[in-house]
């Protein structure tokens, strides 16, 4: 019989295979932004934990993980003309 204790392990594993690239922690803690984690239950968890697989794997789009940083980057280099302020 699986506990939900196995069954939360079981999503975690599932993430990791399918979202090598997103950490441990990012995951749990997209997942469970909106809980009380001190106080969640696992029945609460593994909702939490599943509810989170199934929005990521339905709108999940391939993506550069360099994305955010060459955004960062773009904004760095921008410069405000004084002469566009007046």
């Amino acid at each position: 019989m699986k506990t939900n204790y196995n069954r939360i392990l079981t999503t975690l594993s599932l993430l990791n295979k399918e979202f090598p690239k997103q950490t441990l922690g990012v995951h749990i803690a997209t997942a469970l932004s909106e809980h009380d984690v001190f106080n969640i239950s696992d029945k609460a968890f593994l909702e939490a934990i599943n509810d989170y697989y199934v929005e990521l794997t339905a709108i999940d789009v391939p993506h550069n993980n360099n994305d955010v940083e060459d955004i960062i980057r773009s904004g760095m280099s921008l410069s405000i003309d004084e002469e566009e302020e007046e």
